[in-house]
């Protein structure tokens, strides 16, 4: 199978950050599909992540919210942009497509899943609240999304 027929999934965040590691736990959780998606570990996305995303024909970017979601997390579009911060140390899904569209022609179908957390102290482990949106999140990820990107 071309890697351009592929799904490309990264999770963002950090483990040792409590909630911030939503996006690691989803990846966990997908495991059993690595043969059919491709899962990639993220502290924060980087310039080079434009190359990575340039190879794949649908990327979905997931991550831990701050924001209250009325779900526990929300699976939405995600659209090039030039948005920047002062640092190139983080930056977000919309510039990584930006650049991969700019330096490498290639526009991928994009996402952002956004998984509400809670607590962000230094501790490895989710809080009870926001392991529960990530199970509310994979639930609807492998029953009514996940037959689209395999």
């Amino acid at each position: 199978m071309k890697k351009l027929d592929r799904t490309i999934i990264l999770g963002i965040g950090n483990n040792g950050r409590q909630d911030d590691g939503l996006g690691w736990s989803f990846l966990d959780s997908l495991k059993d599909l690595e043969s059919k998606l491709t899962l990639e570990y993220r502290y924060q996305l980087q310039i080079e992540d434009a190359e990575l995303i340039s190879n794949y024909k649908t990327v979905i970017f997931v991550d831990a919210s701050k924001s209250q979601l009325e779900s526990g997390f929300c699976f939405e579009s995600c659209h090039p942009s030039e948005q920047y911060s002062f640092s190139t140390h983080a930056l977000a899904p919309q510039t990584i497509l930006h650049l991969a569209n700019n330096l490498y022609t290639h526009n991928p179908n994009a996402f952002l899943f956004a998984i509400q957390g809670y607590d962000w102290g230094l501790t490895i482990g989710l809080s009870k609240k926001a392991q529960q949106n990530l199970n509310k999140a994979l639930n609807h990820f492998k029953n009514k999304l996940l037959i689209d990107y395999i």
